[in-house]
């Protein structure tokens, strides 16, 4: 076994890694950029090095000095965590020729399923099933349109390099197949540096189901399947193992599959094989197909750890180091079922955008396992993907795995900036989720259900006023001033509508209170706040904000009465960025009449491309920025105007 590694990586997989390897006996070495240089993974370390600047590729994607930072503190060997470098065989080459182990498969494994086409073709000769498309080097617009046109629309238009949902279009109408490659190949070129792309059957009734492997080289063994279908935007949400509705006959003939693929290539290491699978008549053994090999460790492999009881990353290492596989095929059974929610920074009603900020309050019940790789007081980054942490839950059977993720989510406690939390727990109650009647465009098809927010309640106000006020502790002259009552008036506002309070302090365990036009009454009983007879929710007041947590987290802004506020509103006019980025692409032109939906600026954030378009019919008045230039949230880049 090593002494010593480097984990090349940050956030949650980095500390998930750690945590592994240090229970083994291992040292672990971090690595970190100027961002992340007081980042938990970095204190978790036993040594840390810096290794370069904020974006990915001053740091994290930079070979030559992770190799260096290995050499320089006598670690034997690489773990790549996932994203970034885990999947660059260039980069394997360079470990090993710099003398050191690199924990995961060879360099000719991964670009074996590094390119979804040429994938395909090395799956058909395994006699593994894949969807019906083109796969081939001719890259024409003209030619890939006829091909689109013989397999039949609905057609999804796939970047060959691609991964994340990343140069990814689904196109329905002949009508719409050109602006989708256009939009598809400049992501991909982006992304991945590669814009080819790959024509594919888009599946009705679409079921994302991926199957764990375990490889030493020469054999494999699979670790059964995970359902990923929960998404949006092509990003998984939830996952679970097993999948439901799973047959013991599709179980065994996906994980032969899967096992096949695996040792058709000599895979070493931790890796997962994704199908796409027709669920539109159950599941059944001729209607699921290869989509791609993911030669890494997966965010969601957690769910498999808990229905199998195996430390994936324990695995790794000691493949790595040199033994054998550690279990048989034979010896390996499920015991259970698990759930992973993907708690990200985002707007979940704006389109789902990332957002960042500072985690002014974390916390998660003790009845879940949370891999987070950050803690109240860190920021999120806008360089980084937007992960706060995995909630992961398990059951000995489905409903009370489910049931258990509710709980969970509902007990996450989250403030300091914008988050998923509610839409995950809108989720785990879904009738369809919580029947099992899953497929990848459940989301879509009930978005607006899924993002309304719970109605706040007087009671959420009355719990932020007592924060706001400082009527939350019980010192026996709280309240009272020249021997009266204190009467005094509290306003927050939510969402930008102003909520009128009003107290009275009636002695150290009671207040009434009035919250436009209702009376509430609050009591101190055996230590605990009770707002007319309920406990009273968890409250964290952070600077001008009081977050209730209750609702998956209601954020109230307490305004200050001397505060005058200031500033003229907006003309409606101007075209925002809604997060800091960079400017990638810019179509409006000064004086150029534009209609309602035209695309106006591209901004890259967040690892992703978000198109910037105009929301009314008008003239371009001015343009703003420029390609290439790094904006704040809320930078004006153009400005419109009425048609005269």
């Amino acid at each position: 076994m090593f002494d010593r590694i480097l984990i090349a990586n940050r956030g949650e997989i980095a500390c998930r890694v750690m945590q592994t390897a240090r229970a083994m006996g291992v040292s672990c070495v971090a690595v970190y950029s100027d961002a992340d240089r007081s980042a938990k993974h970095v204190e978790m370390a036993d040594r840390a090095i810096h290794i370069g600047g904020n974006a990915p590729a001053e740091s994290y994607l930079r070979g030559d000095r992770i190799i260096a930072a290995a050499l320089e503190t006598g670690a034997q060997a690489i773990h790549p965590g996932y994203g970034f470098l885990s999947e660059n065989p260039d980069f394997v080459e360079a470990v090993e020729a710099a003398g050191l182990v690199f924990i995961g498969p060879s360099a000719d494994a991964i670009r074996a399923m590094g390119l979804k086409d040429a994938a395909k073709a090395l799956m058909e000769k395994a006699d593994v099933p894949v969807v019906p498309g083109y796969h081939g080097n001719e890259q024409d617009p003209e030619h890939l349109e006829i091909e689109a046109e013989k397999i039949g629309y609905p057609v999804l238009i796939k970047a060959v390099a691609g991964g994340g949902g990343k140069g990814m279009r689904l196109v329905e109408r002949p009508v719409g197949f050109v602006n989708a490659l256009e939009s598809a190949k400049a992501e991909a070129r982006t992304a991945f540096g590669n814009d080819d792309v790959l024509i594919e059957k888009f599946v009705t009734k679409p079921r994302h189901i991926e199957v764990q492997v375990f490889g030493d080289g020469e054999t494999a063994v699979h670790l059964f399947e995970r359902d990923c279908s929960l998404q949006r935007r092509h990003q998984k949400v939830i996952e679970e193992a097993p999948a439901p509705g799973m047959t013991p006959e599709m179980r065994k003939a996906m994980g032969d599959a899967a096992v096949r693929a695996a040792e058709a290539i000599g895979y070493k290491g931790a890796g997962t094989v994704e199908f796409i699978v027709d669920g539109s008549d159950g599941l059944r053994a001729d209607r699921f197909f290869f989509m791609e090999m993911n030669t890494r460790l997966q965010v969601e492999h957690p769910v498999t750890e808990a229905i199998t009881g195996v430390d994936l990353v324990e695995w790794q290492l000691r493949v790595a180091a040199g033994e054998a596989l550690p279990t048989g095929q034979a010896d390996l059974c499920i015991s259970g079922h698990a759930f992973e929610a993907r708690l990200y920074a985002e707007d979940v009603p704006k389109g789902f955008l990332p957002a960042t900020g500072m985690l002014t309050h974390l916390a998660f019940p003790e009845a879940c396992r949370a891999d987070s790789g950050v803690r109240a007081g860190d920021a999120i980054s806008p360089f980084y993907d937007p992960m706060i942490a995995k909630v992961i839950v398990h059951g000995p059977t489905r409903d009370v795995a489910l049931r258990r993720l509710d709980q969970a989510l509902a007990g996450t406690q989250v403030a300091g900036t914008v988050t998923n939390l509610a839409f995950l727990g809108a989720l785990a109650r879904h009738d369809g989720f919580v029947a099992g009647d899953v497929d990848t465009g459940l989301i879509a098809r009930d978005i607006e259900a899924l993002i309304a927010r719970p109605e706040p309640k007087a009671a959420h106000a009355v719990a932020a006023g007592m924060a706001a006020a400082g009527l939350t502790e019980t010192d026996p002259m709280t309240g009272f001033t020249l021997w009266q009552p204190l009467r005094r008036s509290v306003r927050l506002a939510l969402d930008g509508e102003a909520i009128d309070l009003a107290v009275e302090v009636l002695g150290p365990k009671a207040q009434r209170w009035h919250v436009e036009g209702v009376e509430m009454r609050a009591e101190n009983r055996g230590g605990r706040w009770w707002i007319d007879g309920s406990p009273a929710a968890d409250v964290v007041l952070a600077g001008d904000i009081a977050t209730v947590f209750d609702g998956y987290g209601i954020a109230y802004d307490v305004i200050d009465p001397l505060d005058v506020a200031g500033g003229v509103a907006g003309d409606g006019n101007l075209v925002e960025a809604p997060m800091p980025g960079l400017v990638k692409a810019v179509f409006a032109k000064a004086g150029a009449e534009v209609a309602e939906g035209d695309r106006l600026a591209v901004l890259e954030a967040m690892k992703m491309e978000h198109v910037l378009t105009a929301v009314r019919d008008g003239v371009v008045a001015e343009v703003l920025a420029a390609e290439g230039d790094q904006v704040e949230a809320g930078a004006a880049l153009v400005r419109l105007e009425d048609v005269a």
